[in-house]
């Protein structure tokens, strides 16, 4: 018999099973069907739509283009973030999201064998891309107000991975750079990434340690405040020596990682300046009634510095709450997870959603 026939029973030896890389994966939160009374306050997407450039350069897209490679460095998308930011052309890495960049990150970086710092209540990737890749890792307890420690982060390490401002939780540790710039001073065997996803709405960046430390690395997305979650566009900012050593081996994986369409749109996004910043701004104006609004309702919410508000009732349940809100059609996200389990993360919707949140949970309580 061919050892393609299902009844050949004479071979013996291991399940091909049991050379499987087996992981817990990430899991993403919810995605409820597309219907006018459902409000999705659970994926921390930003609330209004990109700006008007946008809808001209989709308009404007060749489509006989499309049967090209893009450029592999996702020109001229990556040089217009690096001018926008005030640093080289080669200090800027592109990445499919900033997710594909911080994994990137992970394979290229975290190989010593010591453990990865990067705290317990934090954004919970970090576990996975370390599990899947086989890198070892310590979780580095928040303090009871759920702040870093940074002196918890002096010690021997294999890098360290800090989200700023952290997410769930919202907080943002400083307003004074000198706060970063004391955990890289005390690691300067290790890559120290400073996440900042959240940091246009409010939080201190590490950005200009970049140009001062070589083993910095700033990673940021257009998906929050860029309004950009569907075109999945992240980048990072380090040194020229890291970020070559990112490029080596992502184009040991994979050269054409970011199509045409998304170079093109970003460059639109990076040209709505001014509708960017207006549109923040209203995100955090709208964040901070809301934060009031559920106070007054018997909620404690973090400061966050982000576009979600991190909160817990003084007396309900947070999976009481949660369960509720789902069966009205709105969808808020809820970790059952130590320390946080009786915490909702609720993205900041347009003012009516708000309300409607407030409305619904003051009707219940």
């Amino acid at each position: 018999m061919r050892n393609g026939d299902p009844d050949n029973k004479s071979l013996s030896g291991p399940s091909w099973e049991e050379n499987i890389r087996r992981v817990v994966p990430y899991v993403p939160g919810e995605q409820p069907p597309v219907k006018d009374n459902i409000i999705k306050l659970n994926t921390n997407e930003f609330p209004y739509p990109p700006g008007p450039g946008v809808q001209k350069a989709l308009q404007s897209l060749d489509a006989d283009k499309l049967r090209l490679y893009p450029h592999p460095d996702a020109e001229p998308l990556s040089s217009a973030i690096a001018d926008s930011l005030g640093v080289g052309r080669d200090q800027v890495f592109t990445g499919v999201g900033s997710d594909d960049v911080l994994s990137i990150a992970f394979l290229t970086f975290f190989n010593s064998g010591a453990p990865v710092l990067f705290p317990d209540i934090t954004y919970s990737f970090y576990e996975v891309w370390a599990d899947v890749y086989r890198i070892p890792f310590e979780k580095v307890p928040l303090d009871e107000g759920l702040h870093i420690v940074k002196e918890d982060y002096f010690r021997e390490n294999g890098g360290i991975v800090i989200a700023n401002p952290n997410a769930p939780t919202g907080i943002s540790e400083s307003e004074d750079i000198s706060w970063f710039e004391d955990i890289v001073r005390n690691n300067p065997s290790s890559v120290v990434i400073f996440d900042e996803a959240y940091v246009d709405f409010g939080g201190c960046s590490a950005l200009p340690l970049v140009n001062k430390y070589d083993n910095v690395l700033v990673v940021r997305t257009f998906s929050k405040s860029r309004a950009f979650a569907g075109m999945r566009i992240g980048f990072g900012v380090g040194s020229e020596k890291l970020i070559r050593y990112m490029k080596d081996v992502k184009f040991s994986i994979n050269s054409y990682t970011m199509n045409r369409a998304a170079i093109e749109l970003g460059l639109s996004v990076l040209s709505d300046e001014d509708y960017f910043r207006k549109t923040v701004a209203r995100v955090v104006s709208t964040r901070e009634r809301t934060k009031k609004e559920l106070e007054s309702l018997g909620f404690e919410t973090t400061d966050s510095k982000t576009n979600f508000i991190f909160c817990r009732h003084k007396t309900v349940p947070a999976a009481r709450l949660y369960e509720e809100l789902r069966q009205e059609g709105i969808y808020v996200r809820y970790f059952n997870r130590p320390r946080i389990d009786n915490y909702m993360r609720i993205t900041v919707g347009t003012d009516e959603e708000m309300e409607r949140l407030c409305q619904f949970l003051g009707s219940i309580l």
